[in-house]
């Protein structure tokens, strides 16, 4: 349960609408991916038409990027998503945000992943 400097940086990171709608999303493709094994293939395979079939919605990539499916199910592995490096220039924090830096605040647990050690 988050306490503290969590909770607080957890109430400044409120979705937007958009972002809301993303993660409602997600979680639809893959609650289907998990109760279908056709569909999970068929988004491994085609996501972007897979997804279209699911939800009706057009997944809008920008210009030069792919949608790649990896199935991750197999519980007796643990996979490590090595993502693009952020450009640190480029990033700005509200003035919440950075009184939440500055006073120390820690991420949620579940937005940085530990891996048992």
């Amino acid at each position: 349960m988050l306490k503290g400097k969590g909770l607080k940086l957890l109430k400044i990171m409120k979705l937007t609408d958009k972002q809301k709608k993303s993660q409602d999303l997600l979680q639809k493709i893959i609650s289907a991916a998990w109760d279908d094994a056709s569909f999970k293939q068929e988004l491994i395979d085609n996501p972007i038409d897979a997804i279209k079939k699911l939800t009706g919605e057009t997944v809008k990539l920008p210009k030069g990027k792919r949608l790649i499916v990896k199935d991750q199910t197999d519980e007796s592995l643990i996979y490590i998503n090595i993502p693009a490096e952020p450009n640190m220039d480029d990033m700005e924090l509200n003035e919440m945000q950075l009184e939440a830096v500055a006073g120390g605040a820690e991420l949620p647990p579940w937005i940085i992943p530990t891996i048992p050690v």
